[in-house]
């Protein structure tokens, strides 16, 4: 009996010592060094998250960009083909040249 009695003494001296205002008071600076590191790591998380979903964003326009950049050029590519070009400037009276072009003598020029 008198060792229960003495495991509810030191349970009821440990309880007075945590719950002890003195206790508390004393370890304020230790709880707001606490409170401070969880809110560093809750914004550290935050921040986190909003570059993956930036670097994600940034990706997909990369790609898209990509794409683009591919279809211009091989657009590009299509229309500077001579069968193209002539096609083009056949509304405007132009016509290709069936000839060799016509190299003029240096003994021409003054």
């Amino acid at each position: 009996m008198n060792e229960e009695q003495n495991l509810k003494d030191s349970r009821l001296e440990w309880k007075k010592l945590f719950l002890n205002y003195h206790w508390i008071v004393r370890n304020i600076p230790y709880f707001l060094f606490l409170s401070m590191l969880t809110v560093l790591y809750i914004y550290n998380g935050h921040y986190a998250e909003k570059n993956i979903k930036n670097i994600n964003k940034t990706a997909r326009e990369l790609k898209e960009l990509q794409y683009e950049y591919k279809t211009v050029k091989s657009e590009l590519m299509f229309r500077h083909k001579q069968s193209e070009v002539v096609k083009a400037v056949e509304p405007l009276g132009l016509k290709e040249i069936m000839q060799p072009p016509v190299r003029l003598k240096d003994t021409l020029i003054p």
